[in-house]
């Protein structure tokens, strides 16, 4: 790419992007010019049971340089940022040059900002959290319980944040927004490593978008849906892979391939945009590449 810095092989190389906007083949093209292990920050590609929906490197990709953390952890896990936070720390000791891809905002930040210290919390407030967040009147409740400083820090409109924030509040009585004001020092400061971030235009996206999912399919998206029918629950953490709850319900007979297709391509979308938002909120210092 034209608009790429120079980056020196031994420095650290973070891309962050919105989904099908070709990050994983820019890392790979920087692996494969100057050496690098590619490491994922993408938080349903870690599921070991959503390959083709995930978009994960093909075996072929993962052939033409290292990877790490795809595709390690069972769909019944629910992996934390934390736990991504210790596994890059984990590679990171080995010396070897990492280029870390994805398009988990959280995962970034805890990297290069930190990451509170806050305890796991408990099975009984997860299970009353996941309860809440089924219906709009327990996410309002939630919301409503969440203290000013929180609300005015996380996105509301998204179900999962105000989740974690409320059983952060319900499991140690102190408010998310407290024990971010108290996150130690990060493991990548952005001075240390060559920060880029795909700003893809939204037409351009919005058609490799719908390009994708149709290559999904011809590659056996439905056929991995199939594999996964039996142990199907929308209460897994891997299920909430874009096209998964979809194309399960067109298994189940309960729409058609091409309405699963529809409703999938615009989930897709959808989630592009909540990218493309956190990334202007947050990630203004990086290296902008623009697309399309």
């Amino acid at each position: 790419m034209q608009t790429l810095p120079h980056i020196s092989p031994q420095t650290p190389v973070l891309i962050a992007g919105p989904t099908a906007s070709g990050k994983s083949a820019l890392a790979l093209q920087i692996a494969e010019a100057d050496g690098g292990l590619i490491v994922n920050a993408d938080a349903l590609q870690v599921y070991s049971d959503w390959r083709l929906l995930t978009a994960r490197p093909s075996p072929e990709e993962e052939a033409r340089a290292p990877h790490a953390l795809y595709g390690h952890i069972a769909g019944t896990h629910p992996y934390s940022v934390g736990e991504w936070l210790a596994d890059i720390r984990a590679l990171h000791t080995r010396g070897q040059r990492l280029i870390i891809v994805g398009g988990t905002g959280l995962y970034f930040a805890a990297l290069t900002e930190g990451l509170a210290a806050i305890p796991p919390t408990p099975p009984e407030v997860r299970a009353e959290a996941d309860r809440l967040r089924s219906t709009p009147e327990g996410l309002a409740e939630m919301i409503a319980a969440l203290d000013a400083a929180t609300a005015a820090k996380i996105d509301l409109q998204n179900p999962m944040r105000v989740q974690r924030a409320y059983e952060v509040w319900k499991s140690t009585g102190r408010s998310l927004a407290t024990w971010q004001a108290e996150t130690p020092a990060p493991d990548m400061p952005l001075a240390t490593a060559q920060p880029l971030i795909l700003q893809a235009n939204k037409d351009w996206l919005n058609a490799r978008i719908e390009r994708r999912f149709d290559l999904m399919l011809e590659q056996g998206a439905l056929a991995e849906a199939e594999a996964n029918l039996t142990d199907w629950s929308p209460d897994k953490p891997s299920s909430k892979a874009i096209g998964a709850p979809e194309l399960i319900a067109h298994l189940k007979g309960e729409i058609s391939l091409k309405e699963a297709r529809s409703r999938a391509i615009i989930a897709s979308r959808q989630y592009a945009k909540r990218q493309r938002t956190w990334f202007r909120a947050r990630m203004g210092s990086w290296h902008g590449i623009p697309l399309g």
